[in-house]
């Protein structure tokens, strides 16, 4: 059975940080692209955060960058997002995504960020 679980999410002063796990299971991990997608109240779905099957190659939404790091660990079949710096425009609910043939997502994690 596969499975997507996130967590690490929470209330957060504007300019804190938190880091989101997403542990995978019921799939070959280390086959599959990963990403991070965000949905806000009244919003469509945006992505986040990309990160290759090696991690060697990642990239990020512009208003992410220099703020967020995307991070996985193959051996431990997890997922990571650093998220420093921290907004109110941040606070979403934050689902981890696997991509190969087939796609696979998480229930998500709420992450609220607010004085």
């Amino acid at each position: 059975q596969v499975q997507l679980v996130e967590s690490g999410g929470g209330l957060v002063q504007p300019g804190g940080s938190l880091r989101l796990s997403c542990a995978a299971s019921g799939f070959t991990f280390s086959s599959y692209t990963m990403r991070w997608y965000r949905q806000a109240p009244g919003k469509e779905r945006e992505l986040v955060a990309y990160i290759s099957t090696t991690g060697g190659t990642t990239s990020y939404a512009d208003s992410m960058k220099g703020r967020f790091t995307i991070s996985r660990d193959n051996a431990k079949n997890t997922l990571y997002l650093q998220m420093n710096s921290l907004r109110p425009e941040d606070t979403a609910v934050y689902y981890c995504n696997a991509k190969r043939y087939s796609e696979y997502w998480g229930q998500g994690t709420q992450v609220t960020v607010s004085s």
